[in-house]
C-alpha cells in the first residue's frame, strides 16, 4: 500500500542555478532604458542601496541619488540613536569578532532621538537628493509623520517577514491601507517571498514590494529560523502577483528583489525573473564612500534576544561609481553593474526592463562551473 503524501515540495532556485537565454533579436546596449518608477518618482537606474548602517548614511544617500539610484536610510539605526554615528560605526568595525554581537546589542539599545530623524532627512534633502528612509512596522505610525514633515520622498516599511494580515492579542498591527492614505509619499513594503502574501500587500495600496527573506550576505535568518525561498523563485512568484494585481486594478506595483547579489549577472537574472529593480547591501558596503569601514551587518544582527545576522568583513575595494558604472578593474562581475544589465538586455533584445521580463530562462546548475575548471583551480591558489 502506497504511503499517502503529507507535503509536496516544489523546486526553488537561486541565482547560481539558472541562466538567461539570449534572444532571437539583439539591441544596442546604449539604447536600452533601465529606469525604475516608484510612485511618482523615477530613478535613472533600477538599483537601491539597502537600509543598513554599514551601507547607507547621509553622505552615501546623497551620492547614490546623484548617480541615478537610491539609498535608503535606516531610521532605527545608529544614525538616529547617536549625534555622532561615525564614532559608533568605527567602534563596531574595530570590535573583536567574539565581542561584536554583544556590542551591537548594547549600541542599538540606546533610545532613538526623534529630533535626529528630521535632521538626517533634511541633511539629504538640502543637498538636492532623493530621500528614502526605512522603519519597522511597529514604529511606523510614530516615525512616518516626522520623516514626511522633514521632506522625505519615500517610506520603506521593512521587517524580516511582512504580511498584510498580522494576528496578535497584544496589539493592533499596522494597517497598510490606512498608512498609504495617511502619508503623501510612496510606501514600499517588505519583505515577502510568496504570491499570496505579495498580492495581499499590493491590494493594500502600497507603491512597491521588497522580495527576499534571508538571502543577504550578513543575514542568518535561514540558519536561525529555517525560513526563506531562493531569490529567483521568490521573484517569479511575486512578479506573478504584480501582474495579477495590475490586471485587476490597472495599478503597476514594482517588484524589488532584495538581497543575495554578488555580481552583475545576478542583477540581470533578477530582472529577467520579473524584478523591476534590485536592492543591494554587501556589495555597496565595499564602496569607499560607505560608512561601515569595510564591514557589513544586517538590520536584525543586534536583536536583543535572537540575532539573525552577523558582522562580515567585505573590505573596501572601489568607489561607488565604479561599482555601478565602471570602468571595471576586475573580471568577476563585481563592478559596472549598470553596464552588465544593459549588455544583457541587449543580448535578449529587450529595450526596457519590462521587456527583459520576457527573456527566457533555464534551470542551469552548472552555469557557473561549466568549462571553468582552470578559473576555479587558480582562484583557490
Amino acid at each position: 500500500m502506497a504511503t499517502p503524501k503529507f507535503k509536496q515540495l516544489k523546486p526553488s532556485y537561486g541565482f547560481d542555478e539558472v541562466a538567461i537565454v539570449p534572444g532571437d533579436v539583439t539591441v544596442n546596449p546604449e539604447q536600452v532604458n533601465v529606469e525604475l518608477k516608484i510612485g511618482n518618482i523615477t530613478l535613472g537606474i533600477p538599483i537601491i542601496a539597502s537600509a543598513m548602517d554599514g551601507v547607507t548614511d547621509v553622505n552615501f544617500a546623497i551620492l547614490m541619488s546623484k548617480l541615478g539610484g537610491l539609498a535608503v536610510l535606516h531610521l532605527e539605526g545608529v544614525q538616529t540613536r547617536y549625534d555622532n554615528p561615525t564614532e559608533v560605526l568605527l567602534e563596531i568595525a574595530n570590535a573583536p569578532a567574539d565581542k561584536v554581537t554583544a556590542l551591537m546589542q548594547k549600541i542599538y539599545s540606546a533610545p532613538i532621538k526623534e529630533n535626529l530623524i528630521g535632521e538626517r532627512v533634511r541633511a539629504i534633502k538640502t543637498r538636492g537628493a532623493i530621500c528614502a528612509a526605512s522603519v519597522m512596522p511597529s514604529n511606523t505610525k510614530r516615525f512616518a509623520p516626522l520623516m514626511v514633515e522633514a521632506g522625505a520622498d519615500m517610506l520603506f516599511v521593512q521587517s524580516t517577514v511582512t504580511t498584510a494580515h498580522h494576528i496578535s492579542k497584544s496589539y493592533k498591527g499596522l494597517i497598510f491601507s490606512e498608512l498609504c492614505k495617511s502619508v503623501p509619499i510612496p510606501v514600499i513594503v517588505g519583505n515577502c517571498v510568496s504570491y499570496n502574501a505579495c498580492l495581499d500587500l499590493m491590494r493594500e495600496g502600497i507603491s512597491g514590494i521588497l522580495v527576499g527573506v534571508g538571502p543577504g550576505a550578513a543575514c542568518t535568518s535561514r540558519e536561525v529560523l529555517g525560513v526563506g525561498v531562493p531569490q529567483i523563485t521568490a521573484t517569479i512568484s511575486c512578479a506573478a502577483a504584480r501582474d495579477t494585481y495590475f490586471k485587476e486594478s490597472k495599478c503597476y506595483v514594482p517588484v524589488i528583489t532584495d538581497g543575495g547579489f554578488k555580481k552583475g549577472g545576478d542583477i540581470c537574472k533578477a530582472i529577467a525573473a520579473g524584478a523591476d529593480g534590485v536592492m543591494i547591501g554587501s556589495v555597496f558596503a565595499q564602496a569607499k564612500e560607505s560608512p561601515g569601514h569595510g564591514y557589513h551587518w544586517g538590520m536584525s544582527t543586534p536583536h536583543s534576544s535572537l540575532p539573525r545576522g552577523t558582522r562580515i568583513k567585505v573590505n573596501t575595494v572601489s568607489s561607488l561609481e565604479q561599482i555601478l558604472f565602471g570602468p571595471t578593474s576586475v573580471t568577476d562581475g563585481t563592478q559596472n553593474f549598470v553596464g552588465a544589465l544593459k549588455i544583457a538586455m541587449g543580448f535578449c533584445g529587450a529595450s526596457t526592463i519590462s521587456e527583459m521580463h520576457n527573456a527566457e530562462m533555464v534551470i542551469a546548475p552548472s552555469i557557473t562551473t561549466e568549462g571553468k575548471s582552470w578559473q576555479m583551480a587558480q582562484s583557490r591558489k
